[in-house]
């Protein structure tokens, strides 16, 4: 199933898409959308949707430039014009960026549609072509091992720099002239290995060079795969690691496959690529491997002789409170409070399985911390605490709430890792602006001093939601606290929180709620007309 993002400055044109279009029975999912095309590029990094339809005249950035952008920052999307002009600049232009379909307004969802398919069958076709296993063969007969092992002999160091770039253009073509360099090293992990499934991600990886310029791909081993990636700057050649690395799991990881991709350090010379090589294979020697996508980067570890990164499979609330500010304290309280159901007559032992699930969470974010739940919490280790604790829901929610409280003080105070104080001042940026319309990815990221690609990587791995589904979830939960404390219109509380079309709000509320903001209100029990 592909995703779909959609971008229009008209309103209706958006919603008469998003409520028309048959989504699901047409084998597409609904992404998101946008007015404008600024607003649009920051949500598509960050949520990276396989195709793009777009119209062509709105405010602020038109559709072509976007495209343009997009095309270059996710090369694996396709790209649907909407345009109301049937003039042929504007057709030329849309083709020299690489844009799969071009229609006119108005148009019917059948044409729309079938421009969806259409596109849909283009990537199904480019996805057999590139995993498919004659190009094994075709790379074999142009010499690829013999490329492999100078390639190979040259990020080791065990050849001569001048002498293997000499070699690579001559003989493969591979031009080593850029002001900069980094190496990215991808390890694939699969749940059920065949050697035809092997067969068609090695063929599927080395397809990457053509979509990425400036790439150079090969395998080190069956499933390690080597990228050089050139720049111009230090800062485009790192960010364009990032969306190598993005591309790379977009278009390999799923059904039972995964991909890790350490990045190395970002070097000025040719000569020096064994440096950026030796940093990325030294991340990949220190991590341990749980079947989750992940990008790392040397800049995103604190690296000492005698610590080692442990990427592991951790519990949903141990993740949560790594990251978690005050604000959503009483959210985790909420989430266990419904978890106990209506029928309280069996309350105390239901609270006791939830309150041990606290109590492990809590234990391991201490320890995780270098500290010991007995010395920083020791009340909550003790018979007396847990009786006290269940025996009502009062008691219950006061005892969890004082917990969370003294543990995120403890977690500030005590924080390691460059990315956790960047994730809570990241949180604590959008709990002051996520009722502007004009906060996004690039906004946030530009707030605490990364790339957006850098940040939108960052953010994602280590809260285990994109920005726009943290971003999303803020707004839900301020317009929820609206519907129930005041008798705004829901209209108006969809503007309140930040949302600039109350109809894309209350798609967005049934969506995450399972119900309308107006059933929501009714069943909280304010009586405000929404």
């Amino acid at each position: 199933m592909y995703s779909v993002f959609i971008v229009d400055d008209e309103m209706i044109v958006r919603e008469g898409l998003r409520n028309k279009l048959p989504w699901e029975s047409a084998g597409f999912s609904f992404a998101g959308e946008a007015g404008d095309g600024e607003l649009a590029l920051s949500m598509i990094q960050d949520i990276k949707p396989d195709i793009l339809i777009t119209d062509i005249r709105m405010p602020f950035m038109d559709g072509l430039e976007l495209a343009a952008k997009a095309k270059k920052m996710q090369p694996w999307i396709r790209i649907i014009i909407l345009s109301g002009h049937d003039e042929f600049d504007y057709a030329k232009r849309a083709i020299s960026i690489g844009v799969e379909d071009y229609i006119l307004k108005p148009f019917t969802l059948e044409e729309l549609t079938a421009g969806l398919e259409k596109v849909a069958h283009a990537l199904d076709e480019q996805r057999k072509q590139a995993f498919s296993a004659p190009r094994a063969k075709e790379l074999e007969s142009q010499g690829q091992f013999s490329r492999t092992k100078l390639l190979t002999d040259f990020v080791y160091g065990t050849k001569d720099a001048q002498d293997a770039r000499c070699e690579l253009e001559q003989n493969y073509g591979i031009t080593l002239n850029a002001p900069w360099f980094t190496v990215c090293i991808s390890e694939i992990h699969m749940e059920n290995r065949t050697a035809d499934t092997l067969l068609s991600v090695q063929n599927g990886a080395l397809s990457l060079e053509t979509q990425e310029k400036g790439a150079t791909v090969f395998f080190l081993s069956p499933t390690l795969f080597v990228t050089i990636i050139r720049g111009s700057t230090r800062e485009s050649t790192e960010e364009r690691a990032y969306s190598f690395a993005n591309m790379a799991q977009h278009e390999l990881s799923g059904d039972g496959i995964t991909l890790i991709t350490a990045i190395g350090c970002a070097v000025s010379t040719s000569s020096s690529i064994p440096q950026t090589f030796s940093d990325a294979a030294a991340i990949l020697r220190q991590c341990r491997f749980t079947g989750k996508n992940r990008i790392i980067s040397t800049s995103d570890l604190q690296q000492s002789a005698d610590t080692a990164i442990v990427l592991q499979e951790n519990d949903p609330l141990f993740d949560r409170l790594n990251y978690a500010d005050e604000s959503e304290i009483d959210q985790i309280i909420s989430e266990y409070i419904s978890l106990l159901g209506e029928n309280r007559s069996h309350f105390s032992i239901i609270a006791s399985y939830l309150l041990v699930d606290v109590i492990m969470a809590v234990s391991k974010v201490i320890e995780s911390l270098g500290g010991n739940v007995n010395d920083v919490m020791p009340d909550i280790v003790t018979h007396a605490f847990v009786e006290r604790t269940v025996q009502s829901e009062e008691n219950f929610i006061a005892e969890i709430r004082a917990v969370l409280t003294k543990l995120l003080a403890y977690r500030n105070e005590h924080v390691q890792g460059r990315y956790a104080d960047v994730i809570l001042r990241a949180k604590r940026y959008i709990e002051k602006h996520f009722a502007s319309p004009d906060i996004c990815l690039r906004s946030v990221a530009e707030a605490v001093a990364l790339s957006p690609n850098h940040f939108s990587t960052v953010f994602s791995q280590d809260c285990g939601v994109t920005f726009i589904e943290y971003l999303t979830r803020v707004r839900i939960m301020q317009a929820k606290r609206l519907l129930c404390s005041t008798e705004m219109r829901s209209a108006d509380i969809a503007y309140e929180v930040g949302f600039n079309d109350p109809h894309y709000f209350s798609f967005i509320f049934k969506k995450t709620e399972g119900m309308s903001p107006r059933d929501f209100r009714s069943k909280a029990g304010t009586g405000a007309s929404s």
